[in-house]
């Protein structure tokens, strides 16, 4: 029987976290429609079961061992118009891709977990915002509004909590639907390709990688004389950010022959670093279930921070149960990761350490436009795996924002992107994401810089 978590205190409730400061939470103007939403939430069927929940913190523990890598990837903030499915079909076909470069780099089976089915809220550094001296709420997210600058897209609207859960549900059953039927067979890859994949500077590169695996199963199923029906299809998980908490709380619920409180919304919440102070809400809430958790490690946040970080979101130190995703940037991980490796080392307590190299390195261009220097993401993520290897601990994941879409949201990568691309496809609605080809070519990073580090 898996271990289960008790809160180090007996007075947890999917409630309690009312009793702690919670930030970057939506102001509703009308108390009692967000109420009636809630309740309506809190009586749907869930997104999520709990024996996947427990399946993925085993592996999340297998991770943390150093036997398996986890691949967690998506939108930066998913938007009521992307659940279509050419866009969830390109998500998962470059997260894929990604996943079969790694397992045939790093020889190891590859945790899939997206940023999808669920990640519908985004924190903003200020409440208000204001364009040509007129003040309005932040967009916050579909979850909560609309990104159209107009005083009725910007009031937090309680029914698009019920309208998150009905296209996270879609999300979800279609990707189930996928791979059920064999989409993600990996006898199959060529079922995967975008249409870059002929005409990328990285595609010969890729499509050795492909034939070598197929080359391998052939090869083994020769020699069983059967299929080897396990390696036809793949496990994938959802994950987002536990922002909102008054929709995490609806779906928090207790299941049969099961101890123990389960958020069924999501395989993996994770909180940001902006909401994990030590006392805060999103702490308080996130001790309490059963789900593997994330925690962001950013810069400003010390060893002793996050040590209690650990205490309070593990303290019987459930090997899966918490992932510490850093996102320094490529200009301080060097100074401010190795006091917090150390510390976490020399605790004993088990981690999962991810990697996050994108929202570390964010910069704004001419005309305020948010960008991402691939040059930047590829430095953190080298660095980290060095940093780690000196540290004798072990990088078992990357946390990345990526799409399907043939977007120019971050410059450089294989194709030298500048600062005059970003017009040409730049269609995020908050931070700027990998495209499938320079997510990809982040892929290959990984697994080269493993090998050379030696945790390949």
């Amino acid at each position: 029987m898996s271990a289960v978590l008790k809160p180090e205190s007996g007075n947890w409730s999917p409630t309690s976290w009312t009793q702690h400061q919670a930030v970057q939470q939506a102001k509703y103007p009308d108390q009692e429609a967000l109420e009636g939403a809630l309740q309506q939430l809190s009586d749907l069927p869930p997104l999520v079961t709990s024996w996947e929940i427990m399946a993925l913190r085993q592996q999340f523990a297998d991770a943390t061992a150093g036997r398996k890598f986890v691949l967690q990837g998506g939108d930066c903030a998913e938007s009521f118009a992307d659940c279509a499915p050419d866009i969830i079909t390109n998500r998962l076909k470059v997260l894929l891709q990604m996943s079969l470069v790694l397992v045939h780099g790093l020889k190891k089976r590859v945790v899939r977990v997206g940023r999808f089915a669920g990640q519908y809220a985004k924190p903003r550094s200020s409440d208000l915002e204001t364009r040509d001296g007129v003040t309005l709420p932040s967009y916050r997210g579909d979850i909560i509004n609309a990104p159209e600058f107009t005083e009725a897209a910007r009031v937090p609207d309680p029914q698009r909590l019920l309208t998150a859960h009905a296209r996270s549900a879609m999300t979800l059953n279609f990707v189930r639907g996928l791979i059920d039927g064999g989409f993600a067979d990996l006898h199959h890859p060529e079922y995967w390709d975008l249409q870059w994949v002929e005409h990328a500077p990285l595609a010969k590169e890729y499509q050795s990688r492909v034939d070598a695996i197929g080359d391998s199963l052939r090869f083994m199923e020769t020699l069983a004389e059967q299929s080897i029906s396990e390696l036809s299809r793949v496990d994938f998980f959802t994950s987002h950010e536990a922002l909102h908490l008054p929709y995490e709380q609806a779906s928090t619920r207790r299941v049969p022959r099961q101890p123990g409180w389960y958020n069924l919304s999501t395989h993996m919440p994770w909180i940001g670093k902006r909401t994990a102070d030590l006392d805060g809400a999103h702490v308080e809430y996130c001790r309490g279930i059963q789900n593997p958790v994330g925690v962001k490690i950013g810069p400003g946040m010390d060893a002793a921070w996050v040590l209690g970080l650990l205490e309070r979101l593990n303290p019987e130190n459930i090997p899966g149960k918490v992932a510490l995703i850093h996102r320094m940037g490529a200009e301080v991980i060097g100074s401010d990761l190795p006091p917090i490796l150390e510390a976490v080392r020399d605790s004993g307590r088990p981690v999962l350490w991810m990697c996050d190299p994108m929202h570390g390195n964010t910069e704004s261009v001419a005309g305020g436009v948010k960008t991402r220097r691939f040059d930047n993401i590829r430095s953190e993520l080298e660095q980290a795996f060095d940093l780690h290897a000196a540290a004798g601990t072990y990088l078992g994941g990357a946390h990345l924002e990526l799409t399907g879409e043939n977007v120019t949201e971050c410059m450089g990568g294989a194709r030298d992107l500048t600062e005059t691309d970003l017009a040409r496809a730049y269609k995020t609605t908050v931070d700027p994401r990998l495209n499938y080809e320079q997510a990809l070519e982040l892929a290959m990073l990984i697994v080269h810089k493993q090998a050379s580090v030696g945790q390949g």
